[in-house]
This record gives structure tokens, sequence and C-alpha cells, in this order.
């Protein structure tokens, strides 16, 4: 299938009723404004977009929020807004370009599904965060929710004054209006819908140095600056690590959100992760984390699955980075993590996962992270280092803000190094059973 047979077959049978293939948006313009007391936000968003083939409706996404009015082309359209989607009643040909704008506001909230459980808006206990991965985009904006739909955006956020404003982009500067704030942000890099995200808490915002772009940490206002030491701290060398072997950051700049709150998981967004308070600590299940989250912005932001079976594509990669770093910083050796992984795999049943399409219920399993990065470290054994880091970075280079899936990655390899490192991969993606642990020739 080509690429643009694959982005464009329909809708994502991970994520059904999400996304519209038929267009895509080039820029979001979201004006937005929020009330802490009593979880109000207003929107006013207007999408440009472009026609791909020829269509009578066009659908955006919007979960649990009013749509009032919607215009295209500056001229009010009827439309309909029913089980989160937005109706659009419009003869659209290919090539044809276009603006959406929707009015709309009420109490955002989670998106529950059975098989991807809940993302999107979520208020803390003072403040709020967004993680959309993989279907909570349309909790806070209307948008064509595809992860192979990127697009730039200019983001204005209106919330009161003693509150700090982060977004996924570069802030350009705040004011004051009457008794709020408004922080306004650009995201220039082309984004998926699931990777914007606004985080609104009482922050304290700490820069850090080291790095080859402006790394910060946006902290509550209690945490001392010294109980980051040995976690969060490390952000700079981690970033300035992984550019060394991947080539530049893909983005201006990185911020890690820390919430007062205690969070299941962290999320990276792009150019942005989360953590909960209780992620902060010099123990290795949290240096390992802030490790994986940073690699995200090569694996999965700058370059990003165009359909979510793929996730193996982010997963594994940043995986891997966690046990690079471990090497890096002495914790451990790769081939360590490598032997220790492959044999906690070997004791848990494979047959229900094929690693290049586990299905919705499994994308998230931990099975898919570990036996991601065996297949990353089988292809580096085959390729020894100058090749496999020589093929990595092309592919992040020849790819950046751009959209992948496996077929392509398989290419890649097959263009950069051979047949043969193609093949080795095969058994890791294709099949379900386990392949033998990857070590060195020497060691077998």
């Amino acid at each position: 299938m080509t690429i643009s047979a694959a982005l464009h077959a329909g809708s994502d049978p991970y994520v059904p009723r999400h996304g519209d293939p038929s267009f895509e948006v080039l820029h979001y313009d979201l004006s937005l404004a929020y009330k802490v007391e009593g979880n109000r936000l207003d929107g006013d968003a207007t999408l440009s977009c472009r026609v791909l083939e020829e269509t009578d409706t066009l659908h955006l996404d919007l979960h649990g929020l009013h749509a009032h009015k919607v215009f295209v082309d500056g001229r009010p359209h009827r439309f309909t807004h029913l089980r989160q989607r937005i109706a659009l009643k419009l003869p659209a040909t290919a090539g044809q370009e276009l603006t959406v704008r929707v009015k709309y506001s009420g109490k955002p909230g989670q998106l529950t599904t059975r098989a991807l459980g809940a993302a999107g808006w979520e208020e803390l206990e003072d403040g709020v965060i967004v993680a959309a991965q993989p279907h909570g985009a349309p909790t806070w904006f209307p948008c064509n929710d595809r992860p192979d739909d990127k697009a730039t955006y200019a983001i204005t956020f209106s919330a009161p004054p003693d509150y700090t404003v982060a977004v996924s982009g570069e802030l350009q500067g705040t004011r004051r209006k009457g008794n709020a704030v408004i922080w306004s942000y650009e995201q220039t890099a082309p984004m998926s819908t699931y990777l914007a995200t606004v985080q609104i808490g009482r922050y304290r915002q700490l820069e850090q140095s080291g790095a080859p772009v402006p790394v910060r940490t946006l902290a509550p206002q209690q945490l001392r600056e010294a109980e980051l030491e040995g976690s969060f701290s490390l952000q700079p060398a981690m970033l300035a690590f992984y550019a060394r072997l991947f080539g530049d950051y893909p983005f201006p700049s990185y911020t890690a959100v820390i919430t007062d709150d205690d969070l299941e998981i962290p999320l990276e967004s792009q150019g942005l992760s989360t953590f909960g308070s209780n992620f902060v600590g010099t123990g290795w299940d949290s240096v390992r984390l802030i490790a994986h989250e940073l690699s995200h912005q090569w694996f999965g932001n700058s370059v990003t699955l165009a359909r979510w079976q793929d996730i193996w594509l982010h997963e594994g990669f940043a995986c891997y980075c966690e046990w690079l770093w471990a090497e890096e910083s002495g914790v451990s050796t790769v081939q360590a993590e490598v032997d220790a992984h492959h044999a906690k795999l070997v004791e848990l049943p494979q047959d229900d996962l094929e690693l290049a399409d586990p299905g919705p219920d499994l994308m998230f399993d931990d099975r898919v992270y570990k036996r991601g990065a065996l297949a990353v470290h089988a292809l580096r054994l085959h390729l020894g280092d100058q090749r496999f880091f020589a093929l990595v970075t092309s592919w992040l280079a020849t790819h950046r803000g751009g959209s992948v899936t496996t077929q392509m990655f398989l290419e890649h390899v097959r263009d950069q190094a051979d047949a043969d490192a193609a093949e080795l991969l095969t058994p890791w993606l294709f099949e379900t059973a386990l392949p033998p642990c990857p070590v060195p020739a020497s060691a077998r």
C-alpha cells in the first residue's frame, strides 16, 4: 500500500469514529478562555483546511462541549453535532481550501472508551492537565483527530492571573486583560492533534542549562529546586546525549511540567512532557521515565505514526533510549537491560500479541514497549553501531515533521542497510512467537 493510501484509507480502526480522511487541517487558530472555578471553557477555533478528496460532508471531532455557531469561509453554516462529531454539509472538491470557524463552550472532561481508557482534559485538585493520547484532543478543541493530520497552531489562552498556562508551543507573550492573563503560544512545527496540550497550575519556572536548546521545568510552588537534583536536573544532559546520537533536537525548546497531584503515568506532548509529583526522585524508575518521555520528542513527536497500529515505532525506540541512558549514566548496560527484559518476556504469554498490529486493547501493553526495544537492539547488533545510528539518524531526518508506518521503516532499512536487516525484523514484528534474545556475536 502506498503511503497516500495508508493515510487516507479511512478512519483508524484503533480509534473509530475519529478523524475525517477527506480533508486535512493546515493550521489551527485557537482562542480559549478558562475559568478554574466551575471548570468552564469558552473557545473560538478557526481551522484552515484543504480538501483531499471530493466529498459532500466534512466532519470535525468535538466531545463533551457545545458548538454554538459554525462559519465556513466567513459565512454562517448549518451543522449537526451528534455523538462527538460536527457534520458540515457542503460540496467540496479535491484541492479546495477553506476555513471553518467553530464557537463553542462547556465543561470539558475526559473521553473514555472501553479499549483505550480515559484521555483528554482532566481537572486536578487545583488546575488542569491535558493528556490526549490517543483520542483525547476533541475534549478541548474541534479538530480532525487523525495522527497523520499534522498542522501548525496558534493558541491564545486566558486564565486567572495566579495560574501558569503551558502549551505545546513557544510562548510569544502574556498580557493582562481584566481579571485574567492571556497567554499566547505558537507551534510552527507540524503537530498531530493528540500531541497538542495545555497545562494549567500554580507553577514556578526553573530554567536549566547544558542543552543545545532551552530546557525548563515547571514545578509546584512548594517543590524545592534541590528535590529535582538527580532526576529532572538530568534533562539537559539527556537531551544533549540524544542529540549526539540521533541528530538535532527537533523543536525550539523542551519543558517538563510537574503537577502537584500524583499521576499514574507521565506522558509526552510536542516539546513538553507531564509528570506527577510522584515521579520526583532519584530512583531509576523515575529517571528512566524522564529519559523515555524526552526521547519521544524524536520518536513520536517529530516523526509520528500514521496509524495507531504502528505504536511500536514510538514506544520501542523510547524504551530503548531508556537503556541507552542507563549505559551512558553508568546505571547499567544496554545488553544487561536486554537480557533482563527478554527473560521477563519469556515468562509472559506471547500468542495474543503481534508487535506491528497489537490491537487497541494491547497498544499500550508493556510487551509492546519491551519487545519493540529488543527488536531495535537486534537491528543494532546486526548492523553494528556506526551503521545503526547512521540509519536511525537518517530515518529521523528524512521524515522530520512527517507521518510514518512500519512498512516505511522497513523500506528505509532495506535502502540504507540491506534486505537481510529488514528480514531480521520480520519475526519481531509480524510473528507472535518471541525470537531468541539478541546478543553480540562474541557471546553466541
